[in-house]
């Protein structure tokens, strides 16, 4: 029978975005993986590209918690199964602390995980301590440790954030106003790790500067209850998968991958910017990722484009999410009106928007089952194929994402997450 584990765990949150949740959730991991402590992290939330920085801080794989995506029970397997032998968990929240349905602090509460608040204290003094203290208060069951003072501007601006709190309320420490440990970012979020010559670097300055300003004990250790253990049938036994995976196709859940191998499919890495040849696969799996970046050399890359062609014509599965589908389009346009061919598997051309265009949830029912994911992007697709099926947010919001299917070819914005159902994702992939 499955026992507890215990484990220090902390959620690091914020009143809003943008104050600087990632830097300091991997300031931390670095800071104790350096002295020689085991950290698990985890994002909650859809995002990707933060979990690639904070699996560099960490040294470990970052898997997505989410109460709605993930589901509660797959969200305990998660902790629980880290907690066996992690000395520190370290969970990075979602927007603002209490926003969105479910929020940060849901997940705090369901699990009993301690907030970590990080305040941008760039422009503030003494009301640092009013809104420390609102975060702490304005939901009497939430566990809350204390907060942490990001952007100072110098020793003594630390000092006067820590003596205006509360003597409830603890103090992490602070972090400087300084380029050398902010992360840059682009139109999705932050750039993507791999592409970060220095991230280390400003890694180890955020850990230095952690270490300085605060007294760094690990938190008391919280119980994570044993979850419901499920054994994954062998439906993808002896299926071989080739997924893409480079600087233009790299937006994929760690627990995708986990699933369909845990199903018995063996997985096969390849570059459609570099490779000239499929690996030798039964189906192919093409993430999201940044396309538009790299539009003149994915179309100057024919010798991909006949061998994924061919796949097609044969009638080999290939599912593609949100950037892999915009590279199966007629074409691609960016924000400056330049467009390039992309591979005409799938009818129809996108064009790159400056803001926004979809942020949200989704929950779709396919012929295969129902599977849960969500969307993001910033193109918008004029196609003239019908689809197959529509998203629904549970948020009740207006977004309702298109799946494209031809022959044995998935394809939407939609990036799913696998193990919401098994079985439907087992279907899309076998040969």
């Amino acid at each position: 029978m499955s026992t507890p584990h215990h484990c220090p765990a902390l959620l690091i949150a914020a009143p809003a975005s943008g104050q600087g949740k990632t830097t300091v959730t991997a300031g931390l991991a670095r800071l104790h993986s350096r002295r020689g402590k085991r950290v698990r992290v985890f994002k909650c939330g859809p995002d990707f590209l933060d979990p690639m920085v904070l699996a560099r801080a960490s040294g470990n794989p970052v898997y997505q918690l989410d109460l709605a995506m993930v589901g509660k029970a797959e969200s305990r397997r998660l902790l629980w199964e880290a907690a066996a032998d992690a000395d520190l968990i370290l969970i990075e929240g979602v927007m603002g602390l209490f926003d969105g349905n479910p929020s940060a602090a849901d997940l705090a509460k369901q699990f009993g995980i301690p907030v970590l608040a990080v305040i941008d204290g760039s422009a503030m003094a003494q009301t640092f301590g009013a809104l420390a203290h609102g975060l702490s208060s304005y939901q009497p069951d939430l566990p809350f440790a204390g907060v942490l003072a990001n952007r100072v501007g110098s020793s003594r601006h630390g000092d006067i954030l820590r003596d205006c709190l509360p003597p409830q309320i603890g103090w992490f420490g602070a972090l400087p106003r300084t380029v050398a440990v902010e992360l840059p970012s682009r139109h999705l979020g932050l750039v993507q790790a791999q592409e970060l010559a220095d991230l280390d670097t400003r890694l180890e300055a955020a850990a230095d500067a952690l270490e300085a300003s605060a007294e760094h004990d690990l938190p008391a250790p919280i119980s994570f209850p044993p979850p419901e253990l499920r054994a994954f049938p062998q439906l993808l036994e002896g299926v071989r998968i080739g997924v893409a995976r480079d600087a233009a196709f790299a937006f994929v859940y760690q627990a995708n991958l986990d699933l369909l191998r845990a199903m018995g499919a063996e997985l096969l890495f390849f570059s459609p910017l570099r490779f000239n040849r499929l690996p030798a696969v039964d189906s192919l799996y093409l993430p999201g990722g940044y396309p538009e970046l790299h539009m003149p050399a994915l179309s100057r890359n024919q010798q991909m484009a006949e061998a994924i062609r061919a796949h097609h014509a044969a009638g080999k599965p290939i599912v593609a999410e949100c950037g892999g589908m915009l590279y199966l389009l007629d074409g691609l346009t960016d924000q400056s009106g330049v467009r390039e061919r992309m591979l005409g598997l799938l009818p129809g051309e996108a064009h790159m928007q400056k803001r926004l265009t979809a942020l949200a949830l989704q929950e779709v029912e396919l012929p295969e089952g129902k599977l849960r994911g969500h969307t993001y992007h910033h193109s918008s697709l004029d196609s003239p194929l019908q689809p197959l099926a529509r998203g629904v947010c549970p948020n009740y919001k207006r977004t309702a994402e298109a799946v494209y299917r031809d022959g044995r070819l998935t394809a939407s914005y939609i990036h799913f997450y696998l193990p919401s159902a098994p079985e439907a994702a087992a279907a899309m992939f076998k040969p």
